[in-house]
């Protein structure tokens, strides 16, 4: 029985490993995006604590945001 939500060519299939690990895609734009997050924190670092930010909390959890907005952004595109 083949489910309507399985045909080829949607954007974003659900990958599985194996039959007991399943990686939604909400999951891998997190992962991707903390990796492009990480990039990113480390480039911007310095300037965030520097002064010039009036919060660099909230920064960093806007650029998380924002990472994680263009990953999944990537993997639909992909």
């Amino acid at each position: 029985m083949k489910s309507i939500l399985q045909l080829p060519g949607l954007p974003l299939q659900d990958l599985m490993v194996g039959a007991s690990i399943y990686f939604p895609p909400l999951f891998k734009a997190v992962l991707l995006g903390f990796l492009i997050w990480l990039v990113a924190h480390q480039q911007l670092r310095d300037w965030m604590y520097a002064g010039d930010i009036w919060h660099p909390l909230l920064m960093d959890l806007s650029l998380f945001a924002l990472s994680v907005c263009g990953a999944l952004l990537i993997l639909v595109l992909w």
